[in-house]
């Protein structure tokens, strides 16, 4: 299987609604796939599971070719993330929050949070508490521990929310960058269709729980 990511039939209900129905949609190297719907369509449940946070009712989802299982831990090694809301710890800085990343994928040395902290432009917050961050530069920092260990596989849910227009664009040229420069696959929601069509190479429409129309 040459794809990065992968679903099958995946499908997840909550109380007998289904939140995603019988999604298959496939994503290979190097693309950035756009995954477009209102809100409550089913977005953030799909990456959940393409992540292993919650499990599917029924269908399957890959990960560089594995099954996405409890016990296939070794996949999110080349996988960064972040769904929703980033989440940070609130009582320390935004580097101590890197740092805290950087051990936790045994990089040496400070050479990736300096960059990291740089390329998203957080110099000036670097040692403020998460806490006092804006909403937009809660999500740097969020975008930021996503792509610390320079993941081979991105999965961004709504990355744009709180940035201003020149923070969009600066997310958007750096995601082109990990595409085109590096070969990074990038899954990406968002319920804008006007920025994300700006950024992908595939479109891929939800609408009820279910892929209505994948458009490249």
């Amino acid at each position: 299987m040459d794809d990065k990511i992968c679903t099958r039939n995946l499908t997840k209900t909550y109380n007998g609604v289904k939140a995603v129905d019988k999604v298959s949609l496939r994503v290979k190297k190097g693309e950035i796939y756009g995954f477009i719907g209102l809100n409550g369509a089913g977005k953030t449940s799909t990456i959940r599971m393409l992540l292993g946070m919650v499990r599917p009712t029924s269908g399957e989802c890959f990960i560089n070719g594995q099954p996405v299982n409890p016990g296939n831990y070794r996949i999110w090694n080349q996988v960064g993330s972040m769904v929703e809301t980033p989440h940070a710890y609130p009582e320390l800085t935004v580097r101590e929050n890197l740092e805290i990343n950087r051990s936790y994928y045994q990089l040496k040395g400070n050479t990736a949070v300096n960059h990291m902290i740089h390329r998203l432009k957080l110099s000036a917050y670097e040692h403020r508490k998460a806490k006092h961050l804006s909403m937009g530069n809660a999500q740097r920092l969020g975008i930021a521990k996503a792509l610390l260990h320079e993941p081979e596989i991105l999965l961004l849910d709504e990355p744009s929310n709180g940035l201003d227009p020149a923070g969009i664009v600066e997310i958007r040229d750096l995601l082109h960058e990990l595409a085109y420069t590096r070969g990074t696959t990038i899954f990406i929601s968002s319920h804008i269709l006007g920025e994300i069509s700006k950024i992908a190479t595939k479109i891929g429409i939800i609408h009820n729980g279910q892929l209505i129309q994948e458009l490249t």
